[in-house]
């Protein structure tokens, strides 16, 4: 019998996932005896694919895109805020059970306030998306003392019953409607500008723009983009050109939500200071 848990990533399209790196630095700081690996995964196979790896021994999961929603169908039990969400980021084999949660908004808000330096009390949050990447964050954003966030997505429907299902929990709208559609962009009647605009679109993946409500962005505005990758997203540059403070992406969260799996799963939470400063080195 294979002594070393098994643990992998779950998505479509993620050949350029960091989360194996990640674990593995994460593994080896807490001297943990661990594989991790990459599922790439279309949604057809899905389902057999997450019962065959905990069939065959597996232990847990990280689910990316477009596999949260399903992943939240899937699980036998879910943590408050997985079931909240709608939406799960993390398996995990637990007596026998699959068992799901989200670590998507703590690491989002930790990655906001710890390592950016952001201020969410009182912050104006625009969140574009309304997808499960989107689900994961809007109750954390909230919690977080977030003073209105409104949420834009390309089907405005999609965008009204997701602020009516998270309603209760604080602030939380969809965004106007559209008047007019200029490059993939949408025009509204938002003249204030935010204090932080987050890209839960799949759209960076694609190398496209998502739909952004004109006069969102102001000279304080943080633009942060879910997405990752090796050089800076469309909707970085995007966001610089129309005067944002500060464009980021994603891979502080996406490090900081891996040490909350990693603490599901293992027990200890990993220092994730030193994954975040070799991850940004150029030479890594």
């Amino acid at each position: 019998m294979n002594s070393i848990d098994r643990y992998a990533v779950i998505g479509s399209g993620i050949g350029h996932s960091r989360s194996p790196q990640i674990h593995a630095m994460f593994a080896k700081a807490t001297r943990q005896a661990m594989e991790y690996g990459l599922l790439d995964t279309p949604p057809t196979a899905f389902v057999s694919v997450v019962r065959n790896f905990f069939r065959d021994g597996g232990r847990g999961l990280n689910v990316t895109v477009p596999h949260k929603e399903a992943a939240h169908r899937l699980a036998d039990t879910l943590s408050p805020r997985a079931s909240r969400a709608g939406a799960v980021n993390t398996l995990a084999a637990v007596d026998g059970k699959l068992h799901g949660d989200n670590t998507d908004g703590a690491g989002l808000v930790r990655d906001l306030t710890m390592n950016l330096g952001c201020k969410l009390e009182g912050a104006r949050v625009l969140l574009l998306g309304a997808g499960g990447a989107a689900r994961g964050i809007i109750g954390p954003l909230l919690e977080a003392g977030a003073a209105a966030l409104v949420i834009s997505n390309r089907h405005s429907a999609r965008a009204k019953q997701l602020a009516k299902e998270f309603a209760d929990l604080g602030p939380v709208t969809p965004a106007a409607a559209a008047t007019t559609a200029i490059r993939g962009r949408t025009a509204v009647s938002d003249d204030a500008g935010y204090d932080l605009i987050i890209n839960a679109t799949s759209a960076s993946l694609r190398g496209e723009l998502p739909v952004v409500p004109a006069h969102a962005v102001g000279t304080q505005t943080l633009a942060y983009d879910l997405a990752y990758g090796e050089r800076d997203t469309v909707f970085m540059h995007w966001a610089r050109s129309a005067g944002a403070a500060r464009a980021v992406m994603g891979l502080g969260m996406l490090v900081e939500q891996a040490a909350e799996s990693f603490l599901l799963w293992r027990g200890v939470r990993p220092d994730t200071e030193h994954v975040l400063a070799a991850l940004s080195s150029p030479s890594t």
